[in-house]
This record gives structure tokens, C-alpha cells and sequence, in this order.
């Protein structure tokens, strides 16, 4: 199949599968002609990059995962190392996330919203202790 066709099998967009083929991830064959012949295997590991990324695994780990996903030998726990990785760093994202939220719920509170120039919420960005 054509780069139109596993792109539409996929959801990829055409220019993401050329820049996976450059990065080494995938290896179209080539046609006489010079142009991207798809094999159902690409197709398979063009699905799972697409899950995978979706899923917010870095380029390298995708690497990784779609290494171990083609190699016979593979432990599972090659694997969950992996996504156990991915997923400690998804909940520090999140911890980070849900302290930045309180903080600015915090000074969205304390603002009163008024006609006056006193304002916590640039008093809190600029580090400058709240007025009495």
C-alpha cells in the first residue's frame, strides 16, 4: 500500500510516517520507482507507534517498546519496566498539575476583582508578600 493508504488504515498523518521512516522507526520497502510500498507489517507498527504516542510515550521509549514488541525473547517484564516508568512520570505530572491548580485557585480567591489596583494574583507572581 501507498503512503496515502497506511496513513488512512492508521490515522497517522502522511507527514508523521515519513518522519517515523526518517528516525529509523519504520522501513518502507521502495518501489522501482522510489516510492513507499507499506507492507501489512508497517501497518501494524504504524498503529501501534500511533497508540503508543497517544498514550504519551517519548520517541526513544516507542523505540524501545516497538523493539521489544518484535523480538521473540521479550520478558513482559521488559516491558511494564517501561510503562511503569511512563506511568510514575504521568502521576508526577499530575501531582504537579493538581499544585499548580490549588495555587492559583488560591489567588483567584483572594482576588477580590474590583476596581481597586490591589491584586494577590500578580502579588503571588511576582513573589511579593500579600498586602495587610
Amino acid at each position: 500500500m501507498n503512503i496515502r493508504e497506511v496513513a488512512a488504515a492508521t490515522g497517522l498523518p502522511d507527514k508523521t510516517i515519513r518522519y517515523y521512516e526518517s528516525i529509523g522507526l519504520i522501513t518502507p520497502a521502495r518501489s522501482e520507482n522510489g516510492y513507499r510500498v507499506f507492507s501489512e507489517n508497517d501497518q501494524h507498527k504504524l498503529t501501534f507507534l500511533g497508540r503508543a504516542r497517544a498514550l504519551g510515550f517519548s520517541i526513544e521509549d516507542c523505540r524501545a517498546l516497538l523493539a521489544l514488541y518484535e523480538d521473540d525473547h521479550r520478558t513482559s517484564a521488559e516491558v511494564r519496566a517501561i510503562a511503569q516508568n511512563h506511568l510514575d512520570e504521568i502521576d508526577t505530572k499530575l501531582a504537579d498539575l493538581h499544585a499548580m491548580r490549588d495555587t492559583l485557585s488560591h489567588l483567584v480567591r483572594t482576588c477580590a476583582g474590583d476596581d481597586k489596583p490591589d491584586c494577590p494574583i500578580l502579588d503571588g507572581l511576582s513573589g511579593k508578600p500579600p498586602a495587610p
